[in-house]
């Protein structure tokens, strides 16, 4: 029988889910479904990354050690205090013939896993570099996908870098394309590579109507995005600061608020400049790993803000090739995503 979600590579916590699991055994041989995949990069959390980064003070040499440590103890690369992970690419080397495609699905095929290091079995023999600007690790290693992992084949057009750097963070496009509205006054706090993401598919969204913020701590990060064109109204401003963003993104609107608030922020404790910044009757997207749903849920009571509160959801159907699509249709897009992240 297929265990279609690894259930049997969870140690020692019977019927547990392995993104749960405490650890899990990425020995081979393969078992019924699996893909094994030789493994070129992990693409890193964002806010998984900065915590590795600022724990090591920046040092590239601290950061190998410290996702070596973590992959040896737990058999995949899940961060013990922000327990997000990141995804990888590789190459297939080897498809158990009961996987879903293994008719389509070949070794040698150039893929990358669309579902979340942290419930992917993982083997580090070796890192090679650490790209501490773009949150990516490269790597000697080997990785399993279980026969319900989505993943994506890398596309010819583009760089595998480029598309790693979109692809691992396609749900949030994804999620503009879905809740953004024509007309909406949109907020996204966060100018890094799912910030600039957001904003080109908001932008496509909503036709040339509606107002569109970005919010960052960095004036240049933002000062980027604006003469991108990706957005009306910068703030530069510490999302972690709440009434200070609610008090500028009231006074960049009129008063008004926003109609819809994306948290992209990679550092924790934004939940409140998030629900503050929206209108009563508002819409919140809690995508970054470093939010609380806690936080928020008991935030917005708290100060009595009737707000839709939604969990970013980093799959949905066609984010793929929605992502690589804008790449693909936004030049300037695309030069930026190629300056900063294909190195």
């Amino acid at each position: 029988m297929i265990d279609l979600y690894g259930l049997n590579r969870v140690v020692g916590e019977p019927g547990v889910l392995p993104q749960r699991a405490k650890k899990l055994d990425p020995s081979l041989p393969l078992r019924a479904g699996e893909v094994l995949i030789d493994v070129d990069s992990l693409n890193i959390d964002a806010a998984s990354f900065k915590q590795l980064k600022d724990a090591a003070g920046g040092d590239p040499t601290k950061i190998a050690t410290a996702v070596e440590a973590i992959v040896k103890e737990r058999g995949k690369m899940q961060n013990p205090v922000t327990q997000s992970g990141g995804m990888l690419i590789g190459r297939v080397r080897e498809v158990e013939k009961s996987h879903p495609d293994a008719a389509s699905l070949k070794p040698g095929d150039r893929i990358a896993t669309l579902v979340s290091l942290t419930l992917t079995p993982l083997v580090i023999d070796e890192i090679k570099a650490v790209h501490a600007g773009i949150d990516r690790v490269d790597i000697k290693g080997r990785a399993l996908l279980f026969p319900s992992g989505i993943y994506a084949r890398l596309p010819a057009d583009l760089p595998d870098t480029l598309a790693l750097a979109a692809l691992d963070v396609a749900g949030a496009p994804a999620l503009a394309a879905r809740w953004v509205k024509p007309g909406m006054t949109v907020l996204v706090l966060g100018a890094g590579k799912s910030g600039a993401l957001v904003l080109a598919q908001a932008r496509e969204t909503m036709k040339g109507s509606g107002t569109l913020i970005a919010l960052d701590v960095s004036a240049a990060a933002l000062d980027t995005l604006k003469g991108l064109g990706l957005c009306d109204q910068t703030l530069a401003c510490d999302a972690t600061q709440a009434v200070e963003v609610m008090e500028k993104v009231s006074a960049a609107t009129n008063g008004q608020l926003a109609d819809l608030v994306i948290n992209l922020a990679s550092v924790p404790n934004t939940e409140m400049a998030s629900i503050l910044s929206a209108k009563q009757g508002g819409t919140v997207v809690l995508f970054s790993m470093a939010t609380s749903f806690t936080s928020a849920a008991l935030g917005a009571e708290g100060v009595g803000k009737d707000v839709t509160l939604l969990i970013g959801n980093g799959y949905a159907r066609g984010h793929a090739e929605l992502t690589l699509q804008l790449l693909r249709s936004q030049p300037k897009l695309r030069a930026l995503f190629e300056q900063r992240y294909a190195r």
